[in-house]
């Protein structure tokens, strides 16, 4: 969260204890972006509800009023006001539907979930009712609504398939906290992921845009004008031993895009084990015989600062045990069941 000075006179500020606002400072690749498009973007909102938030004076381009259709330049800093993404009621309220999740932490202004692999964050096309936000919603729990409320407290997502740790806002105040966090590259992700191949060199840095595919638009790809994104990566084991074939990896994500680690070590030739959206035909016979279900990747470790308090928080989520089981297989360890 960034505390910012008023802005310029005429501007709305909110002068309640409480009051901040979120700063980002617009990067040379985002020139040339709307403002209204680059703002819901950023915030997760509709264009209609980013438009309505800078015609209202609640966002400012280099401390002044500006318009939605303002192009940005490179350099700039754009400020929102909490109020930017006020919503009192959610035009599409969820339906409470139980499923086992784990909490590992919870106050007034945040959740943080271990997300079982094979469930939905949030309701979209096919998953309208059983997703996390459907479970968290039957545990009685409130989320900060943004938008049109589809999808009230989500900061970050993963993958339907992608177990492991997941922040959700409660507040709006801890909602721009968390967006700014992630927008600044504050927030630590630590992914495990078990790769086909063992990638060369055994460490690195993988720096490739991602973007929609040209030609089929459920999947993403490395395209010359997609979104920056880097992901640093580590073989934690060379699998099995002796003979590998495959390698359980450590991912360490700086940006945070659509399928990003499994569109990047795809592109490096080493996709994830049970991939059947990004994985090459060579991947997907080695994964048959597998006790896999979905892609192999695991959100391990999430390290933030608390919105309130400004403590800095490192939760860590085991794998669970399909990867463990099949981990244990590759070691040579046979029907092991990891611990």
């Amino acid at each position: 969260m960034v505390i910012l000075p008023p802005p310029e006179p005429g501007v709305k500020l909110d002068t309640s204890v409480d009051a901040a606002a979120v700063e980002f400072l617009i990067e040379n690749k985002e020139a040339g972006e709307r403002l209204d498009r680059f703002l819901a973007r950023k915030l997760g909102v509709s264009r209609s509800r980013a438009t309505a938030a800078i015609r209202g004076c609640l966002v400012t381009l280099d401390g002044a009023p500006t318009s939605p259709d303002k192009k940005l330049r490179g350099g700039e800093r754009v400020q929102v006001l909490p109020e930017a993404l006020a919503e009192p009621v959610p035009l599409n309220p969820l339906t409470p539907r139980e499923a086992e999740i784990g909490i590992l932490y919870e106050d007034s202004s945040v959740i943080v979930v271990d997300k079982p692999a094979g469930l939905v964050v949030h309701p979209a096309h096919g998953h309208a009712d059983d997703t996390l936000l459907n479970a968290l919603s039957a545990r009685g729990t409130e989320l900060a609504v943004v938008g049109d409320g589809r999808r009230p407290g989500v900061v970050h997502r993963l993958d339907m398939d992608t177990s492991g740790v997941l922040v959700l806002a409660k507040t709006q105040a801890a909602l721009l906290s968390l967006v700014g966090q992630f927008s600044a590259h504050t927030i630590e992700r630590v992914y495990r992921a078990l790769t086909y191949g063992v990638p060369v060199p055994p460490a690195g840095r993988i720096e490739a845009p991602i973007g929609r595919h040209p030609r089929d638009r459920k999947r993403f790809a490395i395209v010359q004008n997609g979104r920056h994104a880097v992901t640093h990566y580590r073989v934690l084991e060379a699998l099995p031993p002796g003979d590998p074939w495959a390698a359980l990896v450590e991912c360490r994500l700086e940006t945070g895009r659509t399928h990003q680690v499994r569109v990047h070590l795809a592109h490096l030739g080493h996709p994830l084990l049970g991939d059947e959206v990004y994985g090459s035909r060579a991947s997907r016979r080695a994964s048959a015989g597998l006790p896999l279900e979905g892609q192999a990747l695991h959100a391990r470790t999430l390290t933030f600062d608390h919105p309130q308090s400004g403590e800095r928080l490192c939760f860590t989520s085991n794998p669970p045990p399909a990867f463990t089981k099949t981990l244990e297989l590759l070691r040579g360890h046979g029907d092991t069941h990891a611990t």
